[in-house]
């Protein structure tokens, strides 16, 4: 039975999740909260090598359902080796990236039916849904000046029509289920934006989330 919190970043390239995941641990250290962070694709010795495979930009003949299988079996590693054993012991989980990332690239960027990705992310998570996942947004104009000349990996190299359908993505997932997905403005200064993702944490730690939610 899952006793931690299962918290999940999520956003464009560029967007500043990969920040606010290293300052939200810092908080977690400071209150000294027990924690595992994982990242996706990746995470463990296996999904570390599929990693590689979906991100080397010279794998240009990778088809759409090829990606989507193999970032369900990254993920399906991660959850049954780390994740649910890390909930089990009562920790805080959090995850850079997880199976709404599937939805908004391999679903709304690739165009793959969205009912067989819901299908397969409840398969490749054993039905995990996380506790809070934070959708850190920025336009496409300010991604492309805040990626810059940095050394792009094949999914960051996408042009912008696929980048405008992954923020779509993302937005749409925060429409549906807005009781578990928050859009965070992406904009604002990383301190502004540390404590809003922090006291909405609290709040669901405290198990006042969802009340005032509903």
């Amino acid at each position: 039975m899952k006793k931690g919190l299962f918290i999940t970043f999520e956003g464009i390239d560029g967007s500043g999740k990969t920040t606010q995941v290293k300052e939200f641990i810092r908080r977690l250290e400071i209150a000294s909260i027990p924690f595992l962070l994982f990242r996706e694709p990746g995470g463990t010795e296996i999904g570390e090598k599929v990693r590689k495979i979906l991100l080397d930009k010279s794998n240009t003949g990778l088809l759409p359902i090829t990606e989507l299988l193999l970032y369900s079996a990254s993920r399906y590693q991660l959850t049954c080796q780390s994740i649910i054993p890390a909930l089990e012991s009562g920790k805080v989980v959090i995850c850079d990236r997880f199976y709404d990332s599937t939805t908004a690239y391999q679903g709304y960027a690739r165009c793959i039916d969205l009912s067989f990705i819901e299908r397969l992310n409840s398969v490749a998570t054993e039905s995990l849904v996380p506790d809070l996942t934070f959708i850190l947004d920025i336009s496409l104009l300010e991604r492309e000046e805040r990626i810059g000349n940095k050394d792009l990996d094949r999914l960051e190299q996408e042009d912008i029509k696929f980048q405008e359908r992954v923020r779509e993505g993302f937005i749409a997932i925060v429409k549906k289920e807005p009781e578990r997905a928050i859009i965070i403005d992406g904009s604002k200064s990383s301190a502004e934006i540390s404590d809003e993702i922090w006291g909405y944490f609290i709040k669901i730690r405290k198990g006042e989330y969802n009340d005032e939610i509903l």
